[in-house]
């Protein structure tokens, strides 16, 4: 086993990335979108964090990150909390063209 190392300083880590077809709440998106744009990185790389961060049972940002979540709710008006998680429901295409 490796261990992690003593110095303050990070080690890159190479990986493999692939493109996906995820599909996501037009809401969640924009919110998403527009919070990997104010840290300066792509929305690939924020989706990482948070995965990663979620794996090991941890918040991925602080209150001044959540602050900046909760206004970009405000602006894409993203009503859904964690506990709409595995309620959602996709709207039928007859609905999606009216």
């Amino acid at each position: 086993m490796t261990r992690a190392p003593t110095s303050t300083k990070q080690i890159r880590r190479t990986v493999q990335r692939v493109q996906t077809g995820v599909r996501l709440e037009r809401r969640l998106l924009g919110v998403l979108k527009a919070l990997a744009d104010l840290h300066g990185i792509t929305l690939g790389d924020l989706l990482e964090g948070i995965v990663l961060h979620a794996f090991e049972g941890k918040s991925p940002f602080g209150s001044e990150g959540l602050a900046k979540i909760d206004a970009l709710k405000n602006v894409f008006g993203l009503d859904l909390s964690a506990a709409d998680s595995h309620l959602l429901v996709e709207r039928s295409k007859r609905a999606r063209t009216k």
